[in-house]
């Protein structure tokens, strides 16, 4: 077999693997909201933590989230009195969600948290929302009014200041697109020099292609994953994006890459391709959960 049959089986191997990272949807498995909710100079006593919900409460879901997210010996551990003093603290025309019974829609969430993290999930997190903050001694914080405009992001609370601050939109997709860009570029330009490219004489085709097509799909990524979240159906995008932009590069290579036959230049942008996609999606989760955690 000779060389360039031997790079374009290489090549459509890594594009098989790529596609077989497809895994089978579950019912409920689509991207779910998150909000995590980071406490600094919090309080040096035990305190609870919960959301506030625009409507009142309704006694007979009261219960409902506290049950949905303890188990028994985790609930009798809860201090009543406190819990109480959460309920009465919350003001007219507002729920408390874990507290109150988010009026029976589920949310993944505790009063109590991991340090100063609160994480809420599921389909109970409000769209508008409002942090609540009680302490064990009484005393008790109420944030303004915030409503998330992405499906999945985070907010700062400063126990000291009494403030509550969230990073502007555009910061997560800054992030989210620096992060999906850039990797691929290093990526594809390692593959440049070990399929024999020179970059004295390849960089400027290798940065003009690669900034048109992985720059407009890092940018459909990053506006995707911040404004609906990361989950299974990221493979429904990530898969024939990743396609059509590999035969994209795939003939632009062919045309202005210089210095190896134009067979050759074709599959170094499939093989290029499939090597970022391959790492792209095992990095896509674990850059969106940094994303998240800090915009």
């Amino acid at each position: 077999m000779s060389f360039q049959k031997k790079l374009m089986s290489l090549a459509a191997l890594l594009l098989t693997l790529a596609a077989l990272l497809t895994v089978p949807a579950l019912a409920d498995s689509g991207p779910k909201p998150l909000l995590i909710v980071r406490v600094e100079n919090g309080p040096e006593e035990p305190y609870y933590l919960d959301l506030l919900a625009e409507g009142d409460p309704d006694p007979k879901y009261m219960d409902y989230c506290l049950d949905w997210n303890y188990s028994e010996e985790e609930r009798a551990a809860l201090d009543p009195q406190l819990l109480q003093a959460l309920r009465d603290a919350v003001p007219k025309g507002w729920y408390a969600c874990v507290a109150q019974g988010n009026q029976g829609t589920p949310i993944y969430a505790k009063l109590t948290g991991d340090g100063n993290i609160r994480s809420f999930s599921y389909v109970g997190v409000p769209d508008t929302y409002r942090v609540i903050v009680v302490t064990k001694s009484g005393e008790s914080w109420v944030s303004e009014p915030i409503t998330r405009h992405a499906l999945q992001c985070s907010a700062k609370v400063d126990w000291a200041k009494k403030t509550i601050s969230v990073a502007p939109t555009w910061v997560g997709y800054m992030l989210q697109f620096l992060a999906t860009c850039v990797p691929t570029l290093v990526i594809e330009a390692l593959v440049l020099l070990l399929y024999g490219y020179k970059w004295k004489t390849s960089w400027k085709p290798f940065l003009t292609v690669n900034l048109v097509t992985q720059g407009a799909l890092s940018l459909y990524y990053s506006v995707t994953i911040v404004r609906h979240g990361m989950s299974f159906w990221f493979l429904f995008l990530f898969v024939p994006a990743e396609v059509v932009v590999a035969v994209a590069e795939a003939l632009l290579y062919r045309r202005f890459l210089t210095g190896q036959s134009k067979t050759r230049a074709v599959v170094y942008g499939l093989t290029a391709n499939a090597a970022s996609a391959v790492i792209g999606f095992f990095l896509a989760e674990p850059v969106w959960q940094f994303v998240v955690s800090i915009s």
